[in-house]
């Protein structure tokens, strides 16, 4: 059924590529909403998702890969709109004044979220594909068009990163 729907999308077909799309809406916002870190500007990167997917359709090679392409897709318009607004990191962190201590118990989803900002694109995307999305390495290093021993290098850096980030953190 999907390989009949990515054909007539190809095609031209808006209703058939409407019906695709939606199979994946819902992760595609999940990762969305990880880079951006609003609901607004995730809603905002999905439909750019959809615009772009559906002009380039056409060079999907494999209905097999529709997911990783579209989420490739994804993690580009996130970076562009992070990019076009200045931000590099996912999330506005504000800064903490002089001398104002951290609040003690925050709760553990903020301390990750503040530590993943702190990796590198690349590690960010690995690991968000990889334990976010549920990506096998494969999967992940064809989402990001690298080579499978080049993403387990990224993975096993970040992870590293991590936790060295977290036992600084406590």
């Amino acid at each position: 059924m999907q390989e009949i729907l990515i054909q007539r999308a190809k095609k031209g077909d808006a209703e058939a590529f409407a019906q695709l799309f939606s199979q994946f809406e819902m992760d595609l916002y999940k990762m969305a909403y990880v880079y951006v870190g609003n609901e607004v500007d995730a809603l905002d990167v999905v439909q750019e998702v959809a615009y772009r997917s559906f002009k380039y359709i056409h060079s999907l090679q494999s209905s097999f890969h529709i997911k990783t392409w579209l989420i490739r897709i994804a993690i580009n318009c996130a970076t562009d709109l992070l990019k076009k607004r200045g931000q590099f990191l996912p999330y506005e962190m504000e800064e903490l004044e002089q001398g104002e201590e951290p609040h003690e118990e925050l709760p553990q989803k903020w301390v990750m979220e503040d530590i993943i900002t702190r990796l590198s694109k690349e590690e960010k995307d690995v690991i968000l594909l990889r334990f976010y999305n549920d990506y096998t390495l494969l999967q992940v290093s064809q989402a990001l068009q690298l080579k499978l021993g080049t993403t387990k290098t990224i993975l096993y850096r970040a992870l590293k990163k991590l936790k060295q980030a977290l036992e600084q953190e406590g």
